[in-house]
């Protein structure tokens, strides 16, 4: 193993903080010859997985028109990893039935890729680590000598998703949220800082993360990330923002 991947792979390990881990992994894909790394997290069901925890760095024109379409359920990367954790290669057959997906792909720099997913029995949660490039097919070689790293990284991310867990809320016990509570726990999941958030909302950075500790000690929670995945656990991520 390169001194350089060693490195970051103890890096990678050493690191509890999700975020940190994630840029850690960006680096190294980066480092491997990858332009975008994603990963997500989500509740698995019959028909898709939706997303609670995301970071990724697409170009923002192509997660705009990814939430503009809604279409998740119909993502053949989604359906592949719900059922499957070998990984799967991009492709344009692969899109054949969502060929919008593959234009904006192409169109953004991003259609050569692979995904690689994590699925959590207990925890019904389903995680999803994609790379990806503009310059070059990735080859099923290529895949595979590089699937050891891209397994280490995604279950390293996955169990720090799954750490963060909140307990099980029942119906009952769901929290009154403000909008605005609701407002930046959806930005918060959208992968967006305080400083971010801040700009979207035309607030303070301060007043955001006085509406985020509002949210985590409703929840009895931990942290941020923890109240994400609380509030989409009960549905309350669901509406559009602001409602």
């Amino acid at each position: 193993m390169d001194q350089w991947k060693e490195t970051q792979m103890k890096q990678l390990s050493a690191t509890t903080d999700i975020q940190n881990a994630y840029q850690i992994s960006m680096t190294f894909a980066k480092n491997t010859g990858f332009k975008f790394c994603a990963f997500s997290t989500g509740y698995l069901d019959k028909i898709t997985t939706s997303s609670v925890i995301q970071f990724d760095n697409y170009p923002g024109e192509l997660n705009a028109k990814y939430k503009q379409k809604v279409l998740g359920a119909l993502n053949p990367i989604v359906a592949h990893c719900n059922q499957s954790m070998f990984p799967i290669l991009w492709s344009q057959e692969l899109f054949s039935e969502a060929t919008w997906i593959w234009d904006a792909l192409e169109q953004h720099g991003s259609q050569y890729g692979w995904s690689q997913s994590f699925h959590d029995e207990r925890s019904g949660l389903c995680s999803i680590l994609s790379l990806a490039r503009s310059h070059q097919p990735i080859t099923t070689y290529e895949l595979y000598d590089n699937l050891g790293f891209s397994v280490f990284i995604g279950r390293h991310l996955h169990a720090l998703a799954v750490e963060t867990l909140p307990r099980q809320v029942a119906d009952h016990e769901v929290p009154h949220l403000s909008e605005r509570e609701i407002d930046v726990l959806k930005l918060a999941a959208a992968g967006k800082t305080a400083g971010e958030s801040a700009i979207i909302l035309n607030v303070t950075p301060r007043t955001v993360n006085f509406h985020v500790q509002s949210a985590i000690m409703k929840f009895g929670v931990n942290n941020k990330i923890s109240a994400v995945i609380a509030a989409a656990k009960v549905g309350i991520l669901t509406n559009t923002l602001g409602r």
